[in-house]
């Protein structure tokens, strides 16, 4: 029985939606968080501690509250929605929505698993290079970056997870729309919540258990090939 077969047409809608708005979500935050992650690993500069209070804020707050400040800024009505509407960039009760949602909520495990490879990095590597000649992006293209592979795949790792699992922020920005904005933590929430709802429930626990850790996995898999090359 093939997985298709095994699953119903609602609960494999859920499964597909909350791969794609994962591995979108990760995808478009980890340059980001790279950023943010070598700027606290290596800089110095007032409001450094603000920067990173900002960062962890969604590891802090109750997702509902991450949602509705998405649902004021972004909706359509929000300072940022009403911008971004006439562009065609809809974010509200579709799923971009709710990859933007797993991103924000991912954000802060992503840079924390980043920044503990930057820290780990010797700056005289760096410093040696720097002697040599070499501009600073050829520094971090060819001495920095391979060491901190393992970090960054932890960190993408970390962010995929989030993203598949994130419910609370998700459900209050975009709703739990079947085919459209139903991941599958509201996918399962749903079924509890219906009379006989319990056998798909389950089937979807299970999807979400085989996703993760083949995602832990992977990651674990590749960081140690990473590192052996390094």
């Amino acid at each position: 029985m093939s997985l298709t077969d095994w699953l119903g047409p609602q609960e494999w809608q859920a499964v597909v939606l909350s791969l794609r708005v994962s591995l979108v979500a990760t995808l478009v935050s980890l340059p980001f968080a790279t950023a943010v992650a070598w700027l606290l690993a290596r800089r110095q500069f007032p409001g450094h501690a603000f920067l990173s209070g900002i960062v962890h804020l969604p590891l802090i707050l109750p997702p509902v509250v991450v949602g509705y400040l998405l649902l004021i800024t972004f909706g359509t009505q929000g300072p940022v929605g009403s911008l971004l509407k006439p562009l065609g960039i809809v974010f509200a009760f579709r799923w971009t929505g709710a990859a933007l949602a797993a991103a924000i909520m991912g954000f802060p495990l992503m840079v924390r698993a980043i920044r503990l490879g930057f820290e780990a990095v010797d700056p005289k590597l760096e410093q040696a290079a720097a002697t040599l000649g070499a501009p600073r992006p050829w520094i971090f293209a060819t001495v920095t970056l391979p060491l901190i592979i393992p970090a960054l795949l932890a960190g993408a790792t970390l962010g995929f997870a989030k993203a598949m699992g994130e419910f609370g922020a998700t459900i209050t920005f975009v709703s739990n729309i079947p085919g459209q904005t139903q991941t599958l933590p509201s996918a399962i929430y749903a079924f509890l919540e219906t009379p006989g709802g319990e056998g798909p429930a389950m089937r979807l626990v299970l999807v979400s258990i085989v996703v993760a850790m083949g995602a832990v996995v992977l990651s674990e898999y590749l960081a140690r090939r990473a590192a052996s090359r390094t």
